[in-house]
């Protein structure tokens, strides 16, 4: 079996990457609306809103929770989730430049004729 070799690229690059798989799934997603819309949540109200089973949305929280995009407190037999606004507000930084870059004029503009 290969391994992704990610040593050469930079830690932005590596955790834009994660965020961006962590992302991929709808769920999570919906999960993070969810949470922006409401203070705090706890993983039974957070199924109870979406069309998946307790199982599969703790599964998507603990994805979530592993890269630190959410936080989730034990309250008794409940735990509270809610979003890590500081690393979401990085995160948002680091796309932003990243889509700025990747979006800036080019001169392969799309009616010029492009050598590449």
């Amino acid at each position: 079996m290969t391994h992704a070799k990610t040593a050469p690229f930079t830690d932005e690059q590596r955790q834009l990457a994660r965020v961006a798989k962590a992302l991929a799934h709808p769920a999570r997603v919906a999960i993070i609306q969810l949470l922006a819309s409401k203070t705090t949540c706890i993983s039974g109200d957070i199924a109870a809103e979406l069309p998946l089973s307790r199982t599969t949305v703790t599964q998507h929280l603990q994805e979530l929770k592993a890269l630190d995009l959410i936080r989730g407190e034990v309250e008794g037999l409940t735990v509270c989730y809610c979003l890590n606004t500081t690393l979401l507000r990085q995160v948002q930084q680091q796309f932003t430049a990243f889509f700025d870059q990747a979006t800036a004029p080019s001169p392969c503009a799309p009616d010029a004729a492009c050598a590449c």
